[in-house]
């Protein structure tokens, strides 16, 4: 590999591509920018997720909605960043990653501003709608940034430290969202987004250089972005739906065209010379495996977490701000001993961490069923958080470096891309079927009694979820045999080698 020119300090490069990517060091004034920008950024997006669900309570009683509005406040956010995703990564690889990323944080902004000025109901579930379309072009670009602007020497790092600041505010979250919905408001839960926003972007423009992919061309799968998230978003409506208006013609028959739009979407993206879900990834069979076992975990990630902070809240009589202060120990023990978990799982493979994580999951989930009316903390709620959180430390760092190690380097955004899409989409789907597939009624949140039934029916559920996706991981997930075990491996074995090292070549490969 070629010498990078020397690092100057400073971010204000050209937009020249060759110029502005891979020059800066981690611990250069320059590179502090661009992570201080994308922590920025990425908070956003990460705290609106984390915060939201503990101010649903008080946004159904303050517009005086059904479950279904809840539901919807967060699908709607959920529908339409899983749907654009793929297409914002796609769009800052082509016309600038530091452009599409300061649009999507002005964007999101913008959203959050009418989320929290939101009159009614339709008004919220719209907002939180173009939410997700500036969290899609914002997202990919956060990672991109660093990837395109560090030496390739810092990167590792610069991720490191990303993630790292990322899991702060993870940690923060719900005990920052339920501070402000027990003191000025849930609506200052969307409107913390603004001030955010008004520190990123300048900074942004001033600091962060431009990168985009050389390589990449004008044609854009909007065609399939279109097709899949108009599938989700029939399919979802038919769910939510269901409980209050039961098998009716428009319900079955919004179902019914959106399953027909999701097969259109998988013939478009077979025939299409560009498309934006290539299906040849999907002939590594390890990325195939560990994608479904991800369809699985997040599934039920969102099911729990979406039921569980109303579960405080409605049956156990916890404030706002106890309900998130209650979820704690799992983000902390994430944010403790995730690196360490993904050590474990390069030194000993994926199939065990991805086995045995989801399983730990589940025990948690059937932990929580002991929460009622009459919960102790440290003997009901406590436990089987500590228990989730320890599956969780076990599965997501081994669930994310196998999606990277299962495809080639130069693949590596796009199957980043995928499985975040696809998580997105998994938790989107549990949060709109769980209430029906649980019985619960339009005002189940409203009795303490009738939610704590259906929150008992909700969790087995979930903890089955997770078991299938165990099952998937032990049945299909197989270690690379080799550091340099290449393409044979991928056509012979279905897993693909991991990233050489510096210094290797191809050729050595």
């Amino acid at each position: 590999m070629a010498d990078s020119p020397p690092d100057t300090g400073s971010a204000r490069t050209t937009t020249d591509p060759g110029r502005a990517q891979g020059i800066l060091r981690a611990a250069s004034p320059a590179g502090r920018w661009v992570l201080l920008t994308t922590v920025l950024g990425s908070s956003m997006a990460l705290l609106d997720s984390t915060v939201v669900n503990v101010a649903l309570p008080r946004i159904g009683t303050d517009l005086n909605t059904d479950m279904a509005v809840l539901q919807w406040t967060v699908t709607a956010y959920m529908l339409s960043l899983a749907g654009l995703i793929l297409l914002g990564g796609a769009l800052g690889d082509r016309f600038g990653r530091r452009k599409v990323f300061v649009i999507g944080v002005i964007w999101f902004a913008a959203a959050s501003l009418a989320c929290g000025l939101a009159p009614n109901a339709g008004v919220l579930i719209t907002a939180r709608a173009l939410q997700g379309v500036g969290g899609a072009l914002l997202t990919p670009g956060s990672l991109a940034l660093i990837q395109g602007s560090f030496h390739p020497d810092d990167r590792a790092r610069a991720v490191g430290l990303w993630s790292g600041f990322g899991g702060v505010g993870a940690a923060i979250g719900p005990f920052l969202g339920g501070w402000l919905v027990d003191g000025p408001g849930w609506r200052w839960v969307f409107l913390l987004n603004v001030p955010l926003a008004a520190l990123c972007v300048p900074i942004a423009l001033r600091h962060v250089p431009e990168t985009r992919d050389p390589a990449a061309h004008g044609r854009f799968d909007v065609l399939g972005a279109v097709l899949g998230a108009a599938a989700l978003a029939l399919v979802t409506y038919a769910l939510i739906a269901a409980p209050g208006h039961g098998a009716s013609p428009v319900v079955l028959g919004t179902a019914a065209v959106g399953l027909a739009l999701g097969a259109a979407f998988v013939r478009v993206e077979r025939v299409r010379p560009d498309p934006m879900l290539p299906p040849s990834i999907f002939t590594v069979r390890l990325f195939t495996a560990v994608n479904l076992v991800t369809l699985c975990v997040y599934a039920a990630f969102g099911g729990f977490f979406f039921l569980t902070v109303l579960q405080l809240q409605v049956v156990a009589g916890y404030s706002a701000l106890g309900a998130g202060t209650a979820m704690l120990p799992t983000t902390v023990l994430m944010l403790l001993f995730s690196a360490k978990s993904g050590a474990l799982g390069q030194r000993i493979g994926p199939r065990i961490p991805l086995t045995v994580g989801p399983l730990c999951c589940a025990a948690g989930m059937l932990l929580m069923m002991r929460v009622g009316t009459d919960a102790s903390y440290p003997a009901d709620v406590l436990p089987a958080l500590l228990v989730m959180g320890l599956g969780m430390v076990i599965l997501v760092a081994p669930l994310t470096a196998t999606v990277l190690a299962s495809v080639d380097v130069g693949r590596a955004g796009l199957a980043s891309g995928i499985n975040n899409a696809a998580a997105r989409a998994a938790g989107l789907i549990a949060v709109a079927a769980l209430p029906l597939l649980a019985g619960m009624g339009p005002e189940a949140y409203r009795s303490a009694t009738e939610f704590a039934a259906t929150f008992r029916r909700a969790m087995p559920l979930c903890a089955g979820v997770l078991v299938l996706g165990a099952l998937i991981a032990f049945c299909t997930v197989r270690t690379p045999h080799d550091k340099r075990c290449g393409a044979e491996c991928r056509l012979h074995c279905g897993v693909a080698a991991p990233p050489l090292e510096a210094g290797e070549s191809a050729r050595e490969a």
